[in-house]
């Protein structure tokens, strides 16, 4: 595997039907969804990982996502790195995967039923039924050891800013994947959180990244609260080479095929209608960026 830097082209969607399936399966079944490029930005970098079972793999910027899931259910054990904490972990994901926390506080070691039922009276009583079947549901398994259809796979919950994994040791991960999650740093940053992750990651091994493309230079997208960068500034902060080329000159051809994509648009998740300020208004199907794909390998950076 080589370093590499590229426009996601929507044609990908299409020569991945097979991996698009199985993601969108997947994610039906946790009860998620995927923010508007989200399925292109993870088909992306799945096709450039190199092999996932038994790796030991850091998703940064994980939140609950989908991709996290994906590989353990493929038999990663998966880092999964968010400032945000995931203590309180619904039982939907507890169930069918094998989850701990890194550190004693990074995950209660129960469904926190009390807390987690605790003021939700401004919640639907459908809502709070499927809380309940879920909770019982996870309690049934753990009781009686059974794993269901959990793979050999593994997600280690770590609440930390990626600027400062304290508790990951130096040249000890196989592989690490970002899904639009680097580009809500600035500039400089981002440079940090970069060199961080080189850090505990293995020689010879990849950083795989999606983040927002600027045409020309770097610009701030407010709904996404995130950057969009331009080919220079992608290349000095990552350590890409002149030399390794990219599809950049396309990118106005590229931006025409992803606002024209009718898998993307039709699929658009539901908490897109629900306001006016998220990037696409109220479902409307209008792109202000495109997303772009970094490949970088563990060498002298």
């Amino acid at each position: 595997m080589l370093d590499k830097i590229e426009i996601l082209p929507v044609s990908l969607l299409e020569s991945e039907s097979v991996k698009v399936g199985e993601l969108k399966k997947l994610a039906s079944s946790l009860k998620l969804e995927f923010g508007w490029h989200y399925l292109l930005d993870i088909t992306w970098i799945l096709r450039q990982l190199d092999g996932i079972e038994s790796k030991s793999i850091i998703d940064a910027g994980a939140g609950t996502g989908v991709m996290q899931w994906y590989l353990a259910e493929n038999g990663a054990r998966v880092i999964s790195v968010d400032r945000e904490s995931r203590a309180d972990l619904p039982p939907r994901f507890r169930r069918r995967f094998r989850v701990q926390g890194l550190r004693a506080d990074d995950l209660a070691a129960d469904y926190a039923s009390v807390r987690g039922m605790e003021g939700i009276n401004h919640r639907t009583i459908k809502a709070q039924t499927a809380d309940i079947v879920d909770l019982l549901k996870y309690k049934v398994n753990k009781l009686s050891n059974n794993k269901g259809d959990r793979k050999s796979g593994q997600v280690i919950i770590y609440n930390q800013d990626l600027v400062n994994l304290v508790d990951i040791a130096d040249d000890s991960i196989d592989a690490i994947v970002a899904i639009s999650s680097l580009e809500h740093n600035s500039p400089e940053g981002l440079g940090r959180v970069v060199a961080e992750l080189m850090r505990v990651l293995k020689p010879g091994c990849a950083l795989l990244a999606t983040l927002g493309a600027a045409r020309d230079s770097d610009w701030y997208h407010e709904p996404s609260k995130g950057w969009c960068y331009s080919e220079g500034t992608l290349r000095k902060i990552f350590h890409i080479s002149s030399e390794v080329s990219s599809n950049y000159d396309q990118y106005d051809q590229l931006f025409v095929e992803l606002q024209s994509s009718k898998e993307l648009r039709e699929n658009l998740a539901s908490f897109y209608y629900r306001s006016g300020d998220n990037g696409m208004p109220w479902g409307k199907w209008a792109p202000e960026y495109q997303p772009v794909g970094i490949c970088k390998i563990k060498g002298d950076i």
